[in-house]
């Protein structure tokens, strides 16, 4: 090997191949989960959520100020 070829050589950097997620992807997954878990909870909570609606009409709503303390 001469000189020329070695310093030639010295300056390359190689490329590693990376396994994994990227950043994108990573965001993607995450929000996706998030996302699973809100609907989750909304839909387990929503028979409670109806029910507090129903009591809320039946009291008048926001009409009901001075009967409802």
């Amino acid at each position: 090997m001469n000189a020329m070829n070695v310093m030639s050589t010295a300056g390359r950097r190689r490329r590693t191949v990376r396994r994994g997620l990227s950043g994108r992807q990573l965001l993607a997954v995450q929000g996706a989960l998030v996302g699973s878990v809100v609907a989750t909870v909304i839909v387990k909570e929503l028979p409670g959520i109806v029910r507090e609606l129903r009591i809320y009409r039946m009291t008048g709503g926001l009409r009901a100020r001075h009967r409802y303390p």
